[in-house]
């Protein structure tokens, strides 16, 4: 969104709220241009997705010791690769 500095000075919060939301902003003020942005930038899209841990019903359960042994390979092969 490109404002002049009168309607920021007008529509401060709102502005900078959405500002806050990941809404770019800028302000233009005698011909040069600001951007507002936040410190720490919104989570949004799949960066906010929680995951979820899936355990296929038919397959073994997380507390089978056959499974957790071939968890701790693979970790280790990945892990000895870095």
């Amino acid at each position: 969104m490109d404002v002049p500095i009168s309607q920021f000075r007008r529509d401060l919060f709102r502005l900078v709220d959405q500002a806050a939301e990941g809404e770019p902003l800028t302000i233009t003020h005698r011909g040069r241009r600001f951007r507002v942005l936040p410190e720490t930038p919104s989570r949004q899209g799949l960066e906010a997705l929680t995951p979820l841990a899936i355990v296929n019903p038919k397959g073994p359960g997380l507390d089978d010791p056959a499974w957790k042994e071939g968890m701790i390979r693979e970790w280790e092969r990945d892990w000895s690769e870095l």
